[in-house]
């Protein structure tokens, strides 16, 4: 085992306290990759529990739209071949107070080599009406907005 995969899980949620301590608000992006017959890609981290659209956090001197992109090659394995679109801007209040993510869908996209350095467990495709068990509450939040014809919620 590399001294990495053996020290992040430890180091890890200590530094994302301090980063969200030291801002006033963060700023993540999540992304909705379709495949031509509809499923969506989610991601299993290694360090919180649950099925996940991919994204992360948008680092100084990043637009969100750069960092969706750096985020799917990183997570998935995605690359983007064309614009995403912006679906919402949602507050993730609940997890830290100045918290909001933006949610964008990709459908032009290639696959590439992930570099998610012991970040990600598993990368697969689901139909996105029938979503595995164990999806994060707000991804389904997501899902069913944007496919089962749910209201939607700015709350992630």
């Amino acid at each position: 085992m590399k001294w990495r995969e053996m020290i992040e899980p430890l180091v890890r949620p200590v530094l994302q306290s301090w980063w969200r301590l030291t801002r006033g608000a963060t700023l993540g992006v999540r992304a909705i990759v379709e495949r031509e017959d509809g499923h969506i890609v989610l991601v299993l981290h290694t360090y919180i529990p649950g099925w996940h659209l991919p994204g992360g956090g948008v680092e100084a001197g990043e637009s969100a739209e750069f960092s969706v992109g750096r985020e799917l090659e990183e997570e998935a394995g995605v690359e983007l071949t064309g614009p995403v679109d912006l679906i919402g801007i949602y507050a993730n209040h609940r997890h830290f107070r100045g918290d909001h993510v933006l949610v964008y869908r990709a459908r032009s996209w290639r696959d590439c080599c992930p570099d998610n350095e012991g970040e990600i467990e598993r990368v697969e495709w689901f139909d996105p009406c029938n979503p595995p068990e164990g999806t994060s509450p707000g991804t389904l939040r997501r899902l069913a907005e944007i496919y089962g014809g749910a209201g939607k919620s700015e709350n992630w």
